[in-house]
């Protein structure tokens, strides 16, 4: 008997990450997480990664010989659309060129000279950045980009419009109102381009002895949660003796107490925010393991329960809803807040089947007002 030949398996056939594609890298190195770098894939694998040849990052000191990675698929994506120019707002979700990288941040400050404060809630850092170095953020999911670049969507629906009225007398006055359309989009001069320039952090505020705080911490697998906890006393520069509320020591004798830095301080989350019930979308924390996780409500069950989605664990989990609360962010002394507005754009339907089963990591974007 003939034996049979095993069947080669066909390499991966994305067709959006084709050997010379160019992409952008996410990062899962500590101190990177968050970034994107440029790229070419070099080749598909027979699974679901792909070898990966960065633009700016080298193996060796000198930058002659080019970073090759093999990377999961979820880690890439082709370049964004970018407008040619844009007016960046208050509370708009960027991207930001830094280190030559592209870090997700959100404008907190528009200042006159026409540069933007943009913090990072991974490292809670804020940089100061001239306009070409920002692009709205969007996120990669089945295969489209969530927000459209602007504009695109009309001009799609207009195209629709001329296939289905061709001939007919309709097609004239579609013409003349998309040239009307383009003549009105006018933008102002783009400011001119500075080095990037760190400015002053955001000033932590004044935390007294027996204060009702909130603690974070760096340590793999706490990163993105909450702690609460109570000032006992400062001990030295920019830093305090806090006592855990729920954390208790080995022995189970007392609460645990920590030295933490004042960068890993907040105070306790005003409680002025009341929810009947949580929408899909929308940014919570979410109470786990004694403390407060961000994430964002995948799906709405039976009520009260609602499923979470964490996108540092790329996990999803099933709460109740007194086990959830608003998400609020302190920065610059103030608490800000997510608004409902703009989630629309990323679409209802794409959450589940794009960004939790096929591993994508998304964060929507939001868009804040102050308290």
């Amino acid at each position: 008997m003939t034996p049979r030949s095993t069947p080669k398996s066909k390499s991966n056939q994305n067709p959006h990450f084709k050997p010379g594609s160019k992409v952008e890298i996410m990062s899962e190195e500590d101190g990177f997480r968050g970034s994107f770098y440029t790229g070419t894939v070099v080749k598909a694998t027979r699974t679901s990664k792909f070898v990966v040849e960065y633009d700016k990052l080298f193996e060796d000191e000198e930058g002659t010989k080019p970073l090759q990675e093999t990377v999961n698929e979820f880690q890439i994506r082709p370049i964004p659309p970018r407008e040619k120019k844009r007016e960046f707002k208050f509370s708009e979700e960027v991207d930001a060129f830094h280190n030559d990288g592209w870090w997700e941040g959100v404008i907190t400050e528009v200042n006159d000279d026409g540069k933007f404060a943009v913090f990072f809630r991974s490292t809670k850092e804020q940089i100061e950045f001239s306009e070409e170095n920002l692009r709205l953020h969007r996120e990669w999911i089945n295969g489209a980009w969530k927000p459209t670049l602007e504009g695109e969507e009309e001009e799609k629906k207009e195209e629709v419009k001329e296939k289905e009225n061709e001939g007919s007398r309709n097609k004239r006055k579609l013409v003349e109102e998309e040239e009307k359309e383009v003549k009105r989009r006018v933008n102002k001069k783009v400011p001119d381009t500075t080095q990037v320039k760190p400015i002053e952090s955001p000033k932590d505020a004044k935390f007294s002895k027996g204060m009702l705080v909130e603690v974070s911490s760096d340590e793999d697998g706490l990163k993105g949660a909450w702690f609460a906890a109570t000032i006992v006393e400062p001990v030295g520069k920019d830093k305090y003796l806090i006592e855990y509320q729920a954390l208790r020591t080995e022995d189970d004798s007392d609460f645990l107490r920590e030295e933490i830095n004042t960068v890993h301080i907040r105070p306790r989350p005003p409680q002025t925010i009341m929810i009947d019930r949580f929408k899909k979308l929308e940014e919570v924390d979410a109470l786990f393991n004694d403390a407060w996780w961000v994430g964002v409500v995948s799906r709405v069950n039976t009520f009260p329960k609602y499923l979470v989605f964490f996108k540092d664990s790329n996990e999803e989990l099933e709460f109740k809803h007194s086990d959830l609360r608003p998400h609020q962010d302190w920065i610059n002394g103030k608490w800000v807040t997510p608004s409902k507005g703009g989630l629309d754009d990323l679409g209802k339907s794409d959450i589940s089947s794009a960004a939790i089963d096929n591993n994508i990591c998304l964060l929507p974007l939001i868009h804040f007002h102050r308290l």
